[in-house]
């Protein structure tokens, strides 16, 4: 058996390569691309041996993953943040990294993150690009309303963007750049309304096959998009069996939380299921 450290970077990745007994095979780097792991996988492959790897997760991690996977190596991906709690070291480099991983696997220490399938993968970027156009979508909207505002324009009507909002623009008379600043941004809006509309209806044609959205849809409030967006991002932690886990998947690390999320985090985590 083999071990296999894999610390990515942007134009490489740094693997350690450690026998049972935690003595170095082979050290190097090879391109973190597809033909790179290929190569990689035909260099290890050579010792004829299973080879058991681990990485940190970092955006590119899956893809490793997945290509060392279908070469036939068992990869982990590890908690970044756990990884640097069992071995904090005072001299960090590439190569000590993927040792480090490396001696992990070893020991069967590596704190493995959970990984989707790929069909939960997909589910989850077609609810989060929805979601990205809608965050685009509300900024431009926004930047109207400010220019109105900057203005001296009131705004009398509930939606700016309907029918009369619509009318009401066209009749006012702003002085440019912001007449075409509004102009162009009402394009955009447009433009992504017709992209949004396009996700929400794919959302809800797959939504209808789906395991657990016509279940969610039950639910007062909750319609095909936010079901299908539980079902992508929430649903799978039932399996693991804990509430802790849920909020620890619900709350990944990105700073310290607010007081608010605090309680919020603890009022989820004594609930039950």
């Amino acid at each position: 058996m083999l071990y296999a450290g894999l610390d990515l970077s942007r134009k490489r990745l740094d693997f350690c390569l450690l026998d049972g007994r935690g003595d170095k095979v082979e050290v190097g780097a090879a391109p973190p691309d597809a033909d790179g792991l290929r190569g990689l996988a035909a260099r290890v492959g050579r010792f004829r041996e299973p080879v058991v790897a681990a990485i940190e997760s970092m955006n590119g991690a899956r893809f490793v993953h997945d290509q060392l996977e279908q070469a036939g190596w068992d990869v982990a991906i590890a908690d970044a943040v756990k990884v640097k709690g069992l071995a904090p070291l005072a001299c960090k480099t590439d190569r000590i990294d993927a040792w480090v991983l490396a001696e992990l696997a070893r020991r069967d220490l590596v704190p493995a993150i959970w990984l989707p399938d790929p069909e939960i993968r997909a589910e989850r970027e077609r609810a989060r690009f929805r979601l990205h156009l809608v965050r685009h979508r509300t900024a431009l909207k926004q930047r109207v309303h400010a220019v109105l505002l900057a203005h001296g324009k009131p705004c009398p009507v509930s939606d700016l963007f309907g029918v009369a909002g619509r009318d009401l623009l066209e009749r006012l008379a702003l002085p440019e750049p912001w007449l075409g600043t509004v102009e162009a941004t009402l394009q955009l809006v447009d433009h992504l309304d017709r992209q949004i509309g396009d996700c929400e209806r794919d959302l809800q044609r797959l939504g209808a096959e789906h395991r657990y959205v016509p279940l969610l849809v039950t639910v007062p409030g909750i319609g095909w998009v936010l079901a299908y967006t539980i079902a992508a991002e929430v649903v799978y932690v039932v399996s693991l069996g804990t509430t802790r886990l849920l909020v620890a998947h619900s709350w990944p690390p990105r700073g310290p939380l607010s007081k608010v999320e605090k309680d919020l985090q603890i009022a989820i985590s004594r609930a039950r299921l």
